[in-house]
């Protein structure tokens, strides 16, 4: 294989990755083969590691280690296995728990309904929910996806497949970020907040 086909297939690799396009990918892969014995082989180790010891929690989806399946936060007692919170990716897991209030369990669904990247019910974790929530003991299932178009179809499409089933349904509340004004929000940000408004 020559070095352009070579660097090449690593721009192709790179730009697989999500939020990279084929110019950032290009940048990406000049500057890890400028430095081979830096920072690629950094990668390719950090890499090779996460291979050997990092799978998917095999209940909820979460970033754990081999040895450790079901994940830490599947196993933990002093979690509330009556309230479920479904999320997109093992990323929003971790978000969720840096805020430090949510003290239930986790479904992520790894990814969300999108007609435009061929992506369907089928290729989402939407079976292994169903069987969390058959297996009894979840009251109520927090939908905790994104308020762009694929998570609202998303949210709509796991709320009528769990219309039959003896639990809640809910989602997050919209609103106003911290620290910003109402003349920075958009009009769908504002609306939602006045609909969600609580008594003070």
């Amino acid at each position: 294989m020559s070095a352009l086909a070579q660097l090449d297939s690593l721009t192709a690799c790179l730009s697989r990755l999500p939020g990279v396009g084929r110019r950032t990918a290009e940048r990406m892969a000049l500057s890890l083969v400028r430095d081979p014995g830096g920072l690629l082989k950094d990668l390719v180790s950090a890499m090779q590691d996460a291979a050997a010891c990092l799978i998917q929690c095999g209940r909820c989806g979460n970033v754990t280690s081999r040895d450790r399946d079901p994940c830490r936060l599947c196993t933990d007692p002093a979690r509330d296995d009556t309230i479920l919170c479904v999320v997109e990716e093992p990323g929003d897991i971790m978000k969720m728990e840096e805020a430090g209030v949510f003290r239930g369990r986790y479904h992520a669904l790894m990814g969300t309904i999108s007609p435009m990247r061929g992506v369907g019910p089928r290729d989402l974790r939407m079976r292994a929910l169903v069987d969390r929530v058959d297996a009894g003991g979840v009251r109520e299932v927090l939908l905790a996806l994104d308020t762009d178009v694929e998570g609202d179809a998303t949210a709509s499409f796991v709320t009528e497949f769990l219309r039959a089933k003896p639990v809640k349904v809910t989602r997050l509340a919209y609103g106003l970020p911290a620290g910003s004004g109402i003349g920075y929000s958009d009009p769908v940000t504002l609306a939602r907040a006045i609909r969600g408004r609580q008594e003070a």
